[in-house]
């Protein structure tokens, strides 16, 4: 791990700085210790003189809150690292996270066969996490021993020294507004998906409740299956179809974004169930197989048009 960071993350080739000039790399380990030890020592002095008593509600949002940051930092590291690569490579990163979906449904419905105490079942769940965790920590540093991924870095690398080099008269401005302007459509795009996605899902697809007692799914695994599974499914078949081509083109691709908006009111036409709510409106789709057709078109859609919306946003 030493040698990773010394020889290839602070070399010069990497940082552009001569070796006399590397000081950091030079002095890796003082301060990697110091970073891991300051702290340390810092919050141990600060628990012998100040004790903070913080109400369990409080320290539940200031943990959720941190979650919500870290994992918006993980994410758009990762849509960055992507950046590099071709457009292609952005539709994987959603497949990527569509699998995770589908891979979670599995798990919910398995710890619902096996372990129906929802104490056992979190425990497995927090172990199946740090498991992909760790696996996501170890490829992490592996990418950049890819070849493939090593050359597109250096291609990066070589145009952003050359936009520098352009602006050697002055600081190096990046045009937000001309950016904006080139991808507004296809945020447009992006945004309104999974406007329509979120909205139907899961909040309303949860709440829908099985309209015929001798449906095949029986109600424990009815929403389980028939809401979460359908819907990851879906979203990750979805993602897989613009590696074999995309229809409709950039321009136009505003049209089938749009029309998904009739997702909401037809959801709610099915045998929606709110808890707490009664239900006074007449409900006009009471089949359970056109419920899991709209789920599945509902997640196949939202999986097809973000990964095409991405893609589709100019480099």
């Amino acid at each position: 791990m030493l040698q990773y960071f010394v020889d290839y993350k602070l070399s010069a080739n990497y940082t552009g700085l001569e070796e006399e000039d590397n000081w950091y790399a030079k002095d890796f380990l003082s301060y990697l210790g110091i970073a891991a030890q300051g702290p340390n020592l810092l919050f141990n002095w600060a628990n012998i003189f100040i004790q903070i008593g913080i109400a369990c509600k409080i320290s539940l949002y200031h943990r959720l809150l941190s979650v919500l940051v870290a994992n918006g930092i993980y994410q758009n590291t990762v849509y960055g690292m992507a950046a590099k690569l071709p457009p292609a490579y952005t539709g994987a990163i959603i497949l990527g996270a569509n699998v995770s979906g589908m891979f979670s449904s599995l798990i919910s419905i398995g710890s619902l066969a096996v372990a129906p105490n929802p104490r056992t079942a979190a425990i497995y769940y927090f172990i199946t996490a740090l498991f992909i965790l760790s696996l996501c920590f170890d490829t992490y540093f592996a990418l950049p021993l890819n070849r493939f991924y090593k050359y597109h870095e250096l291609m990066s690398q070589k145009a952003i020294q050359k936009k520098v080099k352009e602006t050697a008269n002055g600081p190096l401005k990046v045009p937000y507004w001309r950016v904006f302007k080139e991808c507004s459509g296809q945020c447009f795009n992006i945004f309104f998906t999974f406007f329509v996605t979120l909205a139907v899902f899961p909040a309303i697809d949860s709440a829908i409740k099985k309209y015929d007692p001798d449906f095949i799914i029986n109600d424990k695994y009815y929403v389980e299956v028939m809401c979460f599974l359908t819907f990851n499914v879906g979203t990750a078949i979805g993602s897989m179809l613009p590696g074999f081509g995309s229809w409709p083109g950039p321009r136009w691709l505003w049209i089938p974004v749009v029309l998904r908006f009739a997702f909401i009111p037809l959801f709610l036409l099915c045998n929606y169930r709110p808890p707490g709510v009664e239900r006074t409106l007449q409900v006009l789709i009471p089949w359970d197989w056109a419920y899991f057709g709209l789920g599945s078109l509902l997640g196949l859609s939202s999986g097809y048009y973000s990964s095409v919306a991405m893609m589709y946003c100019p480099g």
